[in-house]
């Protein structure tokens, strides 16, 4: 299959500043959009300081109110509580907006214009959590657990707090799809938070670099990271409640909880049972257990999963609106990430989806029809589709508008509406508002094309076979700008290739990147392919690689690379490779595996040693160094640094938090042992990713070292 899109029309030529996001016009050059939000079933457009109402049916819209009159309305001054930025409309049957000013948060009725509620906005808090019932806030701040109830009164929860014991943010390294750690139940009268010491984990000695323009400090200062590596000591995390009315805390009666995860936390309706998902540090088992929010004591066990490689819990459970007894749980069991129907008991009711695709987010419910709103990939595992489902029934229907492209929604609180936002490989946005009952769709914004006037390329998507001769693995090509099928072109292979992501589907340009347009512009051919191991495509596609990363996807990759020999304008001697992060450790892989295929590679951010990585994601997918030495032998790079031919570039930030800079060192080390000599560059002060305008300094370093050595 191969789809061929946007001819070439010579025209403006891009720029870094145009296309990077730290870029000086990047704002200009990606699609517009429209700032939406519900306010019950009310769609309301936000832009600058006005709101408008959007009428669901034709699209009109009326001035709500500005920021201005609401303040003016209000009584409110650049002095007091002045409303700087609207941020929801949280009450469904009520007028009133949420806003913050740079000193307040609050609650104003846009009708009357009084200030219904309002709490001091620190911007030094690090998590922060507000209950639209109670009006309550739990926040962090110098370490310590705070609540303010809706009358304002503030407690202070914890004041032990430190880098050793850290409250109420996110553990486990945000695995297990973790994001935060505080969690209010339905009535805001009690929060779960989660407490992690820390203190047995090893530091990892990053430093901070003095800045060009501080005077006053000489010496580099010490900036340590607790990173517990593959088979090192780790945390040990428990999970607090808080009664806000009495101010007491307990602490859930889980047991010894050395050597295990706690994720995916949630309350029943009555908000008086936490459920949690307790997973064992070999990630293979997994509970679903609930607790007495009271008194801490387990309940009981209501799930339990098991797999040979490992079980990854990543959504809590979520319960149906209607019925208090039965809650939506996610769960890859059968293979692919689907949603089963449970009862507070344990007992399975039913499977409510099923498939060789998968549920990508559950959006909420339609009260009215009983039907949940999901997004999931089962029109093509590289497609986004949007779907209303039948709690009864498991009826399936499609509600986006085109069918097309890559759909992300947006519920109403009756999940009467759903903004449909989406791309197709030749459309940059189009939004749509769905009538979930309905099933119709109103086209309410087209964006126009952003790089209309610039000289753009082609875009092609197609599928190859996997290393096993029977898997399709998706690609995409970026041509060479004036591209002439008579000439041969230095190729760059772009890759990542690991777990939880994915490069290439159905949205604008097929999901490329945007330094792959300034690449062609310059006269070379991007590849890019999703290998086995990647995301979106079941359980055992990405389990293929378990216990040997990095040795699946380099065999892909090469049947990406016969595919290019094929081709008659790709320029195999002139062959490049490029990733960050797990793609650097492919890129790194790639040149020392098939170091006669390489000519030039750029690893930035790369995991050289598994064993250096964190416990968390490591062991997931690696086991430990003393269950598995043979894998973290076999996936090691330090012992093929004598391999290396081509020219290799390695990039990292030096204050790299996620890959930390003692992979790049030590692979310097051995290349130095074995007379190879890879180039080496850092960006002080940087993590993971260069970060503002520091991204265009980073992709022109990129792009040089292709321009003097593969061009």
């Amino acid at each position: 299959m191969a789809l061929v899109m946007l001819p070439v029309v010579a025209q403006q030529q891009f720029t870094l500043e145009d296309l990077n996001f730290g870029g000086k016009n990047y704002r200009k050059m990606i699609a517009k959009n429209r700032s939406l939000m519900w306010w019950g079933d009310q769609l309301i457009r936000k832009s600058g300081d006005t709101c408008w109402t959007v009428n669901v049916a034709n699209g009109k819209e009326k001035v709500l109110f500005t920021t201005d009159k609401l303040n003016k309305r209000a009584g409110l001054t650049a002095d007091s509580l002045q409303v700087a930025m609207i941020e929801s409309f949280p009450y469904a049957d009520q007028p009133l907006v949420k806003a913050w000013s740079d000193t307040e948060r609050m609650l104003v009725n846009f009708k009357t214009g009084k200030v219904v509620w309002h709490q001091p906005n620190d911007f030094a808090v690090q998590a922060m959590e507000w209950n639209e019932k109670s009006r309550a806030t739990a926040f962090v701040k110098d370490d310590n657990l705070f609540v303010t109830d809706g009358a304002g009164n503030t407690r202070q929860v914890t004041t032990d707090g430190s880098r050793d014991l850290v409250y109420g943010q996110s553990v486990h390294r945000n695995e297990f799809g973790i994001e935060g750690g505080l969690f209010w139940n339905p009535q805001g009268t009690r929060l779960a938070f989660y407490r992690m010491d820390q203190s047995m984990v090893t530091d990892y000695p990053l430093i901070n670099v003095p800045e060009l323009d501080d005077s006053t400090q000489v010496i580099a200062t010490p900036a340590p990271e607790k990173y517990p590596m593959a088979g090192q000591t780790s945390h040990l995390v428990t999970v607090g409640v808080l009664d806000v009315a009495t101010g007491d805390t307990v602490y859930l009666k889980a047991g010894d909880p050395t050597d295990r995860y706690f994720s995916n936390i949630s309350w029943n309706p009555d908000g008086n049972i936490v459920y949690v998902m307790e997973g064992n540090r070999d990630q293979n088992v997994v509970d679903l257990v609930a607790y007495d929010a009271v008194t801490g004591n387990r309940v009981a066990s209501i799930y339990h999963e098991a797999h040979p490689k490992y079980v990854e819990p990543q959504h809590p459970i979520t319960f149906l609106p209607w019925d208090k007894e039965k809650f939506i749980m996610w769960s890859e069991k059968d293979g692919y990430n689907h949603l089963y129907l449970y009862d507070v008991k344990g007992k399975q009711v039913k499977q409510l989806t099923s498939g060789n695709w998968v549920v990508m987010d559950m959006l909420g419910f339609d009260t009215d029809r009983q039907s949940v709103i999901i997004s999931a990939n089962a029109e093509s595992p590289i497609q986004q589709n949007l779907y209303r489902v039948d709690v009864s029934t498991g009826e399936m229907t499609r509600i986006d508008e085109g069918g097309r492209g890559w759909h992300t929604g947006r519920l109403s609180a009756s999940g009467h509406y759903l903004i449909d936002n989406y791309q197709e490989p030749d459309v940059p946005r189009n939004i749509a508002i769905v009538d979930t009952r309905k099933n119709t769709q109103f086209r309410y914004f087209t964006a126009p094309d952003p790089w209309q006037g610039y000289t753009v390329p082609e875009y092609r998507c197609g599928t190859i076979k996997a290393a096993d001769d029977s898997t399709d693995l998706y690609y995409r090509m970026v041509m060479p700008v004036d591209f002439d099928p008579a000439k041969k072109y230095p190729t760059v292979v772009y890759v990542y290739g690991g777990p939880h992501a994915h490069n290439v589907d159905v949205r604008w340009h097929y999901g490329s990147r945007s330094w792959e347009t300034y690449m062609a512009q310059r006269g070379y051919l991007l590849f890019i392919l999703d290998n086995r191991g990647s995301e979106n495509r079941g359980r055992d596609f990405e389990q293929a690689t378990f216990r040997h990363l990095g040795q699946v996807e380099m065999q892909d990759q090469m049947r990406g690379v016969d595919f290019l020999r094929t081709l008659n304008y790709v320029d195999t001697a002139r062959l490049g490779v490029h990733g960050w992060s797990f793609g650097g450790f492919m890129t790194i892989s790639l040149m020392t595996n098939y170091p006669d295929v390489f000519k030039v590679g750029v690893a930035g951010g790369p995991v050289i040693d598994w064993k250096w990585y964190e416990v968390m994601y490591g062991e997931r997918y690696m086991d430990t160094p003393q269950t598995n030495p043979e894998g973290y032998e076999q996936t090691s790079l330090l012992s093929k640094a004598a391999n290396l031919k081509g020219r290799l570039q390695i990039i990292i930030g030096l204050n790299d938090p996620t890959v930390v800079p003692q992979h790049a060192y030590s692979f310097l080390k051995a290349c130095i042992a074995a007379g190879t000599q890879p180039d080496f560059y850092v960006y002080p002060g940087q993590g993971h990713n260069m970060m503002g305008h520091q991204s265009v300094h980073l992709h022109e370093r990129i792009t040089r070292y292709f321009d003097d050595y593969l061009k």
